[in-house]
């Protein structure tokens, strides 16, 4: 088994982190003269003053010290952490692209084009009608689509009516945030006990005051809803909406859309299923798509094609605004080459092999998984090992540990998605890292994990008292 070591800094005057490029070597320039006022101005500045080789290999040492997907896998299970291809990024850097969103739509014809064509392939994808790509993550299309649904209940005349909003418990936790900050009360559905949606307990959960049903498929443990067209049914005969949570829609690329499954809105994490990188707080996209009855609700402006080419428009009833301009054009661009580069063939491969490589890293590990058949992920039990420890663990054998101790339906659970990124050298290697972690003792467990550039944290103080600046750090 390959093994991958953190780099630390081995520093007697900076032990344990990287120097700041302001503890290095400043010099103070001038600042010159200033048309602000002075309590806005400062007569000179300490700025670092570091050659190009030492700058780069600052850098560099701070990537060193860090995990991402290009040091190896990254089976953080649900949150699908693919390789982005680096072409999409030659994409991106293309001078072309470089368009100031407030310029005049008849000057950037060739963006709205792309947009109008991106528009068009996901909603192609997820089987809906219309669909905007406004939204600036995932979690903000997932907002977004709700205020739409919301919008079309208060334009039929039922807003004050419908007020509550069904989620499986085993449900990503945004869907509860989401609800509950478009103003619902958020109504819990148990599982049944294979797993997947209990219909006496959703039939139940049902009825005049039901604004929508959120729900994931595959659900979080990786298992589709096999009774998906009738829990549909459910939902539609009640009066309400099926909102799709696009989480999952990796593991059914090509081979079946949520809009033919019977769902009315759902949300594309594009970081997910069309490897653009996840934001990290940065700039993200969650585009949401729609059935027709639902495209007049959607975020102003969208894009439309006329005898004359490409124009922006305001639906009918829109929620207005969730983001500026058109949302954030060059993570859709990225999408956007993804799409086009793999094309129907590719995206089906993909979702081919990511259910693929899940079910064979199954298969050599020595876990149980409670819930089967599953698709691109599986969650399994560590048993008497607690789940957290186990994750700090398995880092010392160079991969990132699956999700831990969630969905709660399964004991001390380890979440586990591969993607269709690795190779089956790769997956013997996380396999073989499972195991590893599986014949080692307590005392290892407890101190791990020892081979990272930073050692085990208090979990407990961190979340508490959390360290959000390097200030913080200096005044200890």
């Amino acid at each position: 088994m390959r093994r991958h070591r953190q780099a630390r800094w081995d520093d007697t005057d900076s032990p344990g982190t990287e120097p700041l490029l302001s503890e290095k070597r400043l010099r103070t320039v001038d600042t010159g003269d200033s048309a602000l006022p002075d309590d806005l101005t400062r007569d000179a500045l300490e700025l670092p003053s570091l050659a190009e080789p030492e700058l780069a290999r600052h850098y560099t040492r701070l990537s060193q010290m860090n995990y991402g997907i290009d040091s190896g896998p990254y089976p953080l299970g649900s949150c699908t952490m693919k390789y982005n291809p680096t072409f999409v990024e030659d994409v991106a850097a293309m001078p072309a692209g470089a368009t100031h969103p407030d310029r005049d739509g008849d000057t950037v014809q060739g963006t709205l084009e792309v947009y109008h064509r991106l528009q068009a392939y996901l909603a192609e994808i997820g089987g809906m009608d219309a669909v905007t790509l406004q939204p600036p993550a995932g979690a903000a299309g997932e907002f977004t689509g709700i205020l739409v649904a919301k919008a079309f209940h208060e334009h039929s005349g039922e807003g004050d009516q419908r007020e509550e909003v069904v989620v499986p418990e085993s449900a990503h936790g945004t869907n509860f945030a989401t609800a509950a900050m478009a103003g619902y009360d958020v109504v819990e559905l148990p599982s049944a006990d294979d797993g997947r949606v209990d219909l006496d307990a959703l039939r139940a959960a049902v009825g005049d005051d039901t604004a929508a049903l959120m729900l994931t498929n595959p659900n979080t443990l990786g298992l589709f809803e096999r009774d998906i067209e009738e829990i549909a049914d459910i939902v539609h005969e009640a009066g309400g909406l099926l909102y799709y949570d696009g989480a999952n829609l990796n593991a059914l690329l090509g081979r079946a859309r949520p809009g033919d499954m019977g769902f009315d809105v759902m949300h594309y994490n594009v970081h997910k299923t069309f490897a653009t990188p996840h934001g990290g707080g940065g700039p993200g996209a969650g585009p949401v798509g729609v059935t027709d009855e639902l495209a007049s609700f959607l975020p102003s402006p969208r894009v439309r094609e006329t005898e004359n080419g490409y124009e922006l428009f305001d639906p009918d009833h829109s929620v207005g605004k969730v983001h500026g301009a058109m949302g954030n054009w060059l993570v859709l661009l990225r999408a956007y080459a993804y799409i086009s580069r793999l094309g129907d063939e590719g995206l089906r491969d993909a979702s081919a092999n990511a259910v693929l490589n899940a079910n064979y890293l199954a298969s050599q590990i020595d876990l149980p998984v409670p819930f089967e058949p599953f698709h691109h992920e599986f969650v399994a039990s560590a048993g008497d090992v607690d789940a957290a420890e186990f994750a700090k663990r398995i880092l010392d054998y160079g991969v990132h540990p699956p999700t831990t101790k969630w969905p709660e339906i399964v004991d001390e659970a380890l979440m586990t998605e591969p993607t269709e990124a690795e190779s089956k050298d790769s997956l013997d290697d996380l396999a073989a890292a499972f195991e590893a972690v599986l014949e080692d003792d307590t005392a290892e467990l407890g101190s791990a994990p020892t081979e990272t550039a930073v050692a085990r944290i208090d979990q407990t103080e961190a979340a508490r008292n959390p360290r959000l600046s390097w200030h913080a750090l200096e005044s200890d």
